[in-house]
């Protein structure tokens, strides 16, 4: 599935096999959460160079629910996006639920409970469950339910979340094979099927978890749990130690990675597959990325509501190609901040998400080192 065509070191460069087509890594994939990217129109993802896009099982399944979107044709259909797309398992958000209030749900062995944020309904996603949902909204990439817990949870308590990530992905292989054989789908036309490393800070469990999750052979591996501690230190060791442990021909997926340097640092540490909401989120509060090839740095980040850019007649960005940047000034665009006009959030995510598209490019063309951070 993934043709690797150049490497330097533990950094890669390669092709990845999809249903929907090729997609060159490493790659980002814009959270499109509950069938869209906030604010933004196709013709706008299509403008700044966006194929793959993430969707979140979770929230689709809660709304608008699975039977409308299969009569959509999909969730392809009901998005009209023609590019590959992920399905996240929607466990992270259910854990993260009952984290902030046990009232809300449990994870037992037989899957995850919880109540809707939506009416207060009940509800349990098996793995059995999360696999067939994923095939209902018909994404070209999905991931097996896990249990993920938190980087300060004791040793202890991420021990048996990983017994139980590799015996409900065994459950999520069994449903999935079962699923392609139902619908008659061969290696050209089912989609891609990824298992989750856990295991926290604690490297022996990683090296359990992705030992449990190779045996059964996926066609992908993802880092899962947070990417930095409680200090917001990057934590390097462990995410090449995760990436080492996942075979050479399989993507690995660097699950809500992250920052343009986290990425380039990823990428540095063998991590092929990238998805976050900060381009987008970060541009609907008006804090852009400018690429910067000063020695300290490969960008910088501005925020555009700073009163020095009143005045600021230059575009955002004079290497950009975005619609932002070749139509508009950075004075022009404060001043949509300043007036609350939803055309200063569509513009930002714009750009933002085509400066996170021309990282990908330079990346892959090995134009930038792991050594290079970001000045504000």
């Amino acid at each position: 599935m993934l043709e690797i065509v150049a490497q330097s070191g533990t950094r890669r460069v390669g092709r990845l096999a999809t249903r929907k087509g090729v997609v060159a890594t490493p790659f980002f994939m814009p959270d499109a959460t509950r069938a869209s990217v906030r604010g933004l129109s196709r013709g706008d993802l299509a403008a700044a160079g966006i194929w793959p896009m993430v969707v979140n099982t979770y929230h689709l399944y809660l709304q608008p629910g699975t039977d409308l979107i299969e009569q959509a044709g999909g969730v392809h259909g009901l998005m009209h996006w023609d590019g590959p797309l992920l399905s996240d398992s929607g466990g992270y958000q259910v854990y993260s639920l009952i984290h902030k209030n046990p009232e809300m749900g449990r994870i037992t062995e037989e899957g995850a409970e919880f109540r809707s944020v939506l009416d207060g309904s009940k509800h349990l996603i098996t793995p059995e469950r999360a696999i067939a949902i994923q095939f209902a909204l018909g994404t070209d990439m999905i991931v097996c339910l896990d249990d993920p817990r938190p980087n300060d949870a004791p040793q202890a308590e991420v021990a048996a979340a990983v017994e139980r990530t590799v015996r409900w992905a065994a459950r999520c292989r069994e449903e999935y094979d079962r699923q392609c054989v139902a619908r008659g789908l061969d290696d050209a036309s089912r989609p891609l099927l990824f298992g989750v490393v856990q295991g926290g800070m604690f490297p022996e469990l990683r090296t359990r978890c992705a030992e449990g999750l190779v045996a059964l052979d996926f066609d992908g591996y993802g880092f899962g749990g947070r990417h930095i501690d409680g200090e917001g230190n990057f934590l390097e060791a462990i995410l090449a130690h995760t990436a080492a442990l996942i075979p050479r021909d399989k993507p690995r997926f660097a699950l809500g990675i992250g920052t343009p340097s986290d990425i380039v640092r990823c990428h540095a540490l063998g991590w092929d597959m990238f998805d976050c909401v900060i381009p987008t989120r970060e541009g609907r509060h008006g804090r852009l990325f400018i690429m910067d090839d000063t020695e300290e740095s490969f960008y910088q980040t501005i925020n555009i509501q700073n009163e020095r850019f009143e005045t600021d007649f230059t575009p955002l960005d004079p290497s950009c190609d975005c619609e932002a940047c070749t139509t508009y000034t950075r004075a022009y665009i404060k001043h949509l901040f300043k007036v609350a006009d939803p055309l200063a959030g569509r513009l930002a995510s714009i750009h933002n998400l085509r400066f996170y598209m021309r990282l990908m490019e330079r990346l892959r063309e090995g134009a930038l080192s792991s050594s290079r951070g970001s000045r504000t």
